[in-house]
């Protein structure tokens, strides 16, 4: 089963839009600041309908299917995927340096294309918001997950990201499937100017969708992301959806393309490791490494990518 993500791809006009990422994620440019907007919980309706039910019930058996695969590994990688300096310089510049969708008259096709690098400069006040349908138990398994994985990605990239904080310009909406739907309105409130398309994307996602990020820069400095939104679903079972927030919210930061050569790593459709991977983190350490800078291309940033992995891999060729 393929994640449909939506992809960091910067685009030059306001309210421009591309997706790409495993299948992606998309990028928004030219947002402005966020108006006041309403609750989460004034969505409706207050119980989960049946069509959320028997969703729950699929994700199941999907997780359960993975699981008996051997996939959503949970060990970060082992001896059976070494990984050279070699294949992590290679691997970082095909996911933090490529697109893997392009806009062809307002109709996006799946085609990799060189783009340039992309991170956060700013500190990320992230907001953890949960439709009212989700349970008190859940609420409070997904509070602590979140918390512990966003202190561990703050840790590996050097970017203060604080979980609940005022003013928030992250944005992590777990919902279910009613709730998705009727979520159009806030997300205008969360993202003044965001594009229709891209809000259906949201509210008429696919059940191949299992979740998606969006992260959004404005006009003056198009490779710096100011905003983000991840909508993941509520009916997932524990380690889908556990799976989800490491995935999304790693992408989030700047590993926006997924690539089929990086193992161990969660940038891959496969589905081999449901967590974040040893390789993972030193591509994170590898993107806010200040020696790469905004706006980089590929050819530019290669050089410099391949001293930092042979720095990480302890000289290993």
């Amino acid at each position: 089963m393929r994640r449909v993500r939506l992809r960091l791809a910067l685009l030059a006009a306001a309210g421009a839009l591309a997706l790409t990422g495993c299948d992606g994620m998309q990028s928004y440019v030219g947002a402005t600041a966020p108006a006041p907007r309403p609750p989460l919980a004034s969505l409706r309706p207050p119980q989960p309908s049946p069509e959320s039910r028997a969703q729950a019930v699929y994700f199941s058996k999907v997780q359960a299917d993975l699981l008996t695969q051997g996939l959503l590994r949970r060990d970060g990688g082992g001896p059976d995927v070494p990984f050279s300096a070699r294949n992590l310089a290679d691997n970082f510049i095909k996911v933090a340096l490529y697109d893997e969708y392009t806009d062809q008259g307002g109709r996006l096709i799946a085609r990799e294309t060189p783009s340039h690098l992309r991170r956060w400069e700013q500190p990320i006040r992230m907001a953890l918001e949960f439709g009212p349908t989700i349970a008190p138990s859940q609420r409070t398994k997904d509070r602590a997950n979140i918390a512990h994985y966003t202190r561990r990605l703050s840790r590996l990239t050097g970017l203060p990201i604080r979980l609940n904080a005022a003013n928030p310009n992250f944005h992590v909406l777990i919902l279910n499937e009613d709730e998705r739907r009727a979520v159009g309105p806030y997300l205008r409130k969360l993202v003044p100017g965001i594009e229709e398309r891209a809000v259906r994307t949201i509210t008429d996602m696919p059940r191949a969708t299992l979740c998606l990020v969006f992260a959004f820069s404005d006009d003056n400095s198009p490779g710096a992301y100011t905003q983000a939104v991840a909508v993941i679903r509520g009916e997932h079972p524990d380690l889908l959806r556990l799976s989800c927030i490491h995935e999304e919210l790693a992408q989030s930061l700047g590993l926006a393309n997924d690539s089929p050569a990086a193992r161990p790593s969660i940038f891959n459709d496969d589905e081999e490791f449901g967590l974040l991977t040893s390789q993972d983190e030193l591509m994170l350490k590898m993107l806010y490494d200040k020696r790469l800078k905004l706006g980089m291309t590929p050819r530019e940033a290669r050089p410099i990518v391949e001293k930092i992995a042979a720095e990480l891999m302890g000289g290993a060729a």
